[in-house]
């Protein structure tokens, strides 16, 4: 692959990066895990917090893999620093509202599901025509 056809899957890696970010950083305020008012044994808020962990980690992890078949990993490094550092600047940019709800809790890992479906289908699509 040339350095042009490298740079939109470098982009929605950078998405990805910074997805999952801020969905680390999102859920990093939902805690302490008790909730006072609750009574039952299952709580809704738990299920939620705890899936979009393990389905922004699941994203994480394929969207990389997939990254790596298609650009080198001096650049998938570069890009995901980039991304890393400026995740915390970004969340400011949201509402408290946003980001203490539950919202922040699906909208992130949405984000990270639609990063690495893109860099899949472009993966494969490139290994036909590549």
């Amino acid at each position: 692959m040339s350095a042009s056809d490298q740079l939109i899957p470098l982009l929605s890696f950078v998405l990805l990066v910074s997805a999952a970010a801020l969905q680390g950083l999102a859920a990093s305020g939902h805690f302490p895990l008790r909730d006072r008012g609750a009574t039952s044994a299952f709580e809704p808020g738990r299920a939620v917090l705890f899936g979009s962990i393990a389905i922004t980690l699941l994203a994480l992890i394929a969207g990389t893999g997939a990254e790596l078949r298609l650009t080198s990993w001096s650049a998938v490094i570069i890009a995901g620093g980039f991304s890393l550092l400026f995740a915390p600047l970004v969340l400011r940019v949201f509402p408290d509202r946003f980001i203490n709800g539950a919202e922040a809790l699906i909208a992130f890992p949405a984000t990270t599901l639609a990063a690495t479906a893109m860099l899949i289908w472009l993966g494969t699509r490139c290994a036909a025509s590549c």
